[in-house]
């Protein structure tokens, strides 16, 4: 696998990790009310650690996303560019 193609996979997986990460807040608040009843199926908890568990793991998704796809995509762009 070159670099070229190593840099292009990162922005794809950035690309539909974000997408990902963008469906899930735009259910979050606007199916807010049938997510909780979902998962209150499971666990039960008040509404305040609902949002907050999930805040944290959007937080957390994002961090991942940019630890382990955008900043290998840079350090990709800054060897490809030294290399030519």
């Amino acid at each position: 696998m070159n670099l070229d193609v190593a840099r292009d996979l990162r922005l794809w997986c950035a690309a539909i990790n974000y997408g990902v990460l963008l469906c899930w807040f735009l259910v979050f608040v606007f199916a807010h009310d049938w997510m909780l009843r979902l998962h209150g199926r499971w666990f039960r908890m008040p509404v305040g650690q609902f949002d907050a568990i999930h805040y944290a793991a959007m937080a957390l998704y994002k961090l991942g996303i940019l630890l382990f796809n955008l900043v290998p995509y840079a350090a990709l762009l800054i060897v490809a560019e030294r290399l030519s």
